[in-house]
C-alpha cells in the first residue's frame, strides 16, 4: 500500500537518476526464479548516494512510526535490506536486527542476528517485494523466537497480484515507498522509456512467469 503519492513520485525519480532500477525490454533479465523481466531493482546502490539513502532513511523511518507507532525493533531481510534496515534503526534511536534466509549451519545456527527478547515488537524492513516469499520467510523466522510482528516496510514493489495474496494469507501489512505503477509513469514523463518499451513494461506486468521477449 502506498501512503504518499509525492513520496512514491520522488522515490521512483531517484531510483532512476542512479540506476537502481534497470528498464531494458529489448534485453530481458533473467531472475533467480527463472523468469524474464524488462526490468531489474537493485536498491542497494542506494546506499553509496548520501542524500538519496538520507531521504529513503527519513521516509521509511517516517512511516514505520506512523503507521505502526515505535516498535522495539527494527528487522532487516538479509541482505538487500540490512544496510537500510540500520538505518531506520539509527534514526529511529532502535534496536537493529536482521534475518537471514535460513539458519546458519555452524556456530550457534541463528537465523536471526542480533539480540531481542520474546514478545517484544518488531516492524521488518525490506528493500524489495516480488512474490514476498523471501520476505514472509523472515516474518515467520521472527514469529517462531516469540517476537511480535507489527508490519513490514519496504522501498518498492512489483505489485504482484501472488506478493498481495501471499501478504494477506499470513496476515501482514505491508506498505512501500514506491511500486511499478509510479516507476513507469515517472519513466514515461521523463522520457526514460520510449512509448514501444512503454507497452512492454505494461504486457509483462499482467502475466510476468509467463511473458517472452
Amino acid at each position: 500500500m502506498i501512503l504518499d503519492k509525492n513520496s512514491a513520485k520522488k522515490t521512483a525519480e531517484l531510483l532512476l537518476q542512479i540506476n537502481a532500477i534497470k528498464l531494458s525490454p529489448e534485453s530481458p533479465f533473467t531472475w533467480a526464479s527463472g523468469w524474464k523481466s524488462p526490468i531489474y531493482c537493485d536498491n542497494r546502490i542506494i546506499l553509496s548516494y548520501p542524500q538519496i539513502r538520507n531521504f529513503v532513511r527519513e521516509e521509511m523511518a517516517k512511516q514505520v512510526e506512523g503507521i505502526y507507532g515505535k516498535p522495539d525493533a527494527i528487522a532487516g531481510v538479509a541482505t538487500g535490506a540490512i544496510g537500510i534496515g540500520i538505518l531506520v534503526a539509527e534514526s529511529l534511536g532502535l534496536p537493529f536486527v536482521y534475518v537471514r534466509p535460513q539458519p546458519k549451519s555452524h556456530g550457534r545456527q541463528n537465523q536471526i542476528e542480533g539480540h531481542l527478547e520474546p514478545g517484544q515488537s518488531v516492524v521488518v524492513i525490506e528493500d524489495l517485494i516480488s512474490t514476498g516469499k523471501s520476505s514472509l520467510n523472515a516474518v515467520n523466522a521472527l514469529k517462531s523466537a516469540k517476537l511480535e510482528v507489527k508490519g513490514m516496510v519496504a522501498i518498492f514493489t512489483y505489485g504482484f497480484e501472488t506478493a498481495t495474496e501471499n501478504f494477506k494469507n499470513e496476515h501482514v501489512q505491508l506498505h512501500t515507498l514506491s511500486d511499478y505503477g509510479h516507476l513507469i509513469e515517472q519513466a514515461a514523463q521523463t522520457q526514460y522509456i520510449r512509448e514501444s518499451q512503454l507497452k512492454t513494461l505494461m504486457e509483462w506486468r499482467t502475466a510476468p512467469d509467463q511473458w517472452q521477449p
